[in-house]
């Protein structure tokens, strides 16, 4: 069947913004219950600013038992699909932005996120945004469990 529409949910999980520090590079928690299958995608634009190796965005794939903040924490290189650790990408070099990245969580836990971890000073910022695509929901009786 070519039908992947029907098939998937496709959530913002950061809304497309200048990221110029952490606080802003936090994307909502995605609550994973019900589904077999989540895919994040984040999109990195061409940074307004000199990207080097002391000023630099490191974009990761996090996850929690809960949907509270502070729970947070870097997925483990086994629960990730695409990349060895939680590290999706390292945008430090002005011929690396301008991407799209992707990773697939195979983990336990119900929330996922991406974290864009900014190192050094970020004056005009790089524009970041990103969606999880949610696949393979369960049903009991027409309902998601």
């Amino acid at each position: 069947m070519r039908d992947l529409f029907n098939n998937v949910d496709v959530i913002e999980a950061l809304e497309a913004i200048v990221v110029n520090n952490d606080t802003e590079g936090k994307s909502t928690a995605i609550d994973l219950k019900g589904y077999n299958s989540c895919v994040l995608a984040v999109t990195v634009g061409q940074s307004l600013d000199t990207l080097s190796g002391t000023v630099y965005h490191t974009i990761k794939l996090q996850h929690s038992d809960t949907s509270t903040d502070g729970d947070f924490a870097d997925v483990a290189a086994a629960d990730i699909l695409g990349f060895g650790n939680a590290t999706m990408a390292l945008i430090d070099d002005p011929a690396e932005d301008g991407v799209t990245v992707s990773a697939g969580y195979i983990g336990s836990k119900r929330y996922v996120r991406v974290f864009v971890d900014t190192t050094g000073t970020h004056t005009n910022g790089t524009p970041i945004g990103a969606v999880a695509i949610l696949g393979r929901e369960r049903h009991t009786g027409g309902q998601a469990v």
